[in-house]
């Protein structure tokens, strides 16, 4: 198949990229670079699977509706996975029209390039965060579970949810065949086997990454925000799924989706894991007994939030893979190990 990855110079759309390619589709990768890395694209040309026909880059914005409807012509693409987005909840609260503008409007334009040239499916990159802070009751979390965004980065996403149903609708009244599938992640972590991608992000926002740095001495120590949240150890329970199942997950539900399909999973592995213990996993992997020290919460920062991902497992034939903490942060380990500064390294 003929697949467009945009943010495919990103942590988790390269990985989607080598696991297409290594799979025998075309990958088409559309990237601004602001966040991506061009390393990534020189890295993946070096698989055997690589050649002019079988992987093509374009530096561009989805927002450039123009040049990416030429794209997904010459491309003869089928399907798009969209990936690309802002990701930090932070920066969403302190410049929100910034995130509707890239993760709602930018992507809006990436619908109009589709409608345009004849795309059939679409694989949206979407959030466990438009859940908002579920009540104990809807813990795990199930996509029925009802979605109350408590910030903007949630709210711009779901709001591409509505845009991209809305969309699928009005093509199936056309009688014109579109399927789309929505994947809600929870907490992403660790790195592809082989160490030919990984994650670099600038800022590092993730819990196992800042870990790492610190094991490496790129950071003075980890800080624990919240010790006193109504959990077994006293600190925030999440739900790790590593990025190559988390990919995976992308290309079998691309291959599962019908001529109208619409879809919605959440992806996890279906546990919670405290910070505590991500910590604890992390010393023993890497050997390294890093400083950690305690701080007061965060504001917005749930006790718990894990996935029920039945539905997912029940409707297609995807099964995690890595479902040891210790086997994730290996991956993850190998990666910043070999490559201490990114792709800079």
């Amino acid at each position: 198949m003929n697949v467009l990855v945009t943010g495919g110079a990103g942590y988790i759309g390269s990985h989607a990229a080598k696991l297409l390619l290594t799979s025998g589709h075309n990958v088409t990768i559309l990237d601004t670079l602001e966040l991506g890395h061009e390393q990534v694209v020189t890295n993946l040309r070096t698989l055997p699977q690589a050649n002019e026909q079988t992987l093509a880059f374009c530096k561009g914005s989805t927002a450039d509706r123009e040049t990416v409807t030429k794209l997904l012509r010459e491309r003869e693409v089928e399907c798009v996975m969209h990936f690309a987005a802002y990701a930090l909840v932070g920066e969403s609260v302190t410049d929100p029209l910034k995130y509707h503008r890239n993760n709602t409007g930018a992507a809006v334009e990436l619908l109009e390039a589709c409608d345009a040239s004849g795309v059939s499916k679409f694989i949206f990159s979407s959030t466990c965060a438009t859940y908002g802070e579920p009540s104990e009751e809807f813990i795990p979390i199930k996509e029925s579970t009802p979605q109350h965004p408590i910030n903007p980065y949630g709210n711009a996403k779901l709001a591409f949810e509505k845009a991209l149903m809305d969309f699928r609708t009005k093509r199936e009244i056309e009688g014109r065949p579109f399927a789309c599938a929505m994947l809600r992640y929870f907490n992403v972590a660790g790195s592809d086997p082989d160490v030919l991608i990984g994650e670099d992000h600038d800022p590092e926002t993730h819990l196992i990454p800042i870990i790492l740095q610190a094991a490496l001495g790129k950071r003075p120590g980890v800080t624990i925000f919240g010790t006193d949240y109504p959990t077994p150890d006293g600190t925030c329970i999440r739900d790790y799924v590593h990025v190559q199942d988390l990919v995976s997950a992308h290309a079998t539900v691309m291959n599962a989706l019908g001529d109208c399909d619409l879809r919605t999973y959440n992806l996890g592995i279906g546990k919670g894991l405290s910070v505590r213990e991500i910590i604890e996993a992390a010393k023993q992997v890497t050997g390294v007994d890093f400083k950690v020290s305690e701080g007061e919460r965060r504001p917005g920062d749930p006790p718990t939030l894990y996935a029920d991902p039945s539905r997912v497992r029940a409707e297609t034939d995807w099964v995690p893979q890595f479902t040891d903490v210790n086997e994730i942060i290996r991956t993850a380990w190998d990666w910043f190990s070999a490559h201490p500064d990114g792709y800079a390294s």
